[in-house]
């Protein structure tokens, strides 16, 4: 079946919602300390708890960011294991280094 999924366009289809949700959010994808803010806030959002509550529509867009997040992983773990290498763009980018800088300072934490 992996000969029907077209990874880079999904890739690209997600990389646009991030752009859009980082619109909203006014996320400068350039400045680190900003979008290592977001990755914290994103690891530690549990749906159903105070931290992560969709209270209004910044905070709503800011959970969907979480998902396509999470969709944009899925891809690229799926890609990668059809063999096939798919990149996502500058915002996907900077988000994922936060993610995985945040994620191992949390794993040195705990």
């Amino acid at each position: 079946m992996s000969a029907f999924n077209d990874y880079s366009r999904k890739a690209r289809q997600l990389e646009r919602e991030i752009e859009r949700k980082g619109v909203i959010l006014g996320i400068d994808w350039d400045d680190a300390v900003q979008v290592r803010e977001l990755a914290r806030q994103a690891l530690d959002c549990k749906l159903g708890e105070g931290n992560c509550e969709p209270k209004d529509a910044l905070a709503r867009s800011r959970i969907e960011l979480f998902g396509l997040a999470q969709l944009m992983l899925t891809v690229m773990k799926n890609s990668a294991n059809d063999n096939i290498l798919t990149h996502g763009g500058t915002a996907w980018k900077a988000f994922a280094r936060a993610l995985w800088a945040e994620h191992d300072v949390k794993e040195h934490r705990g």
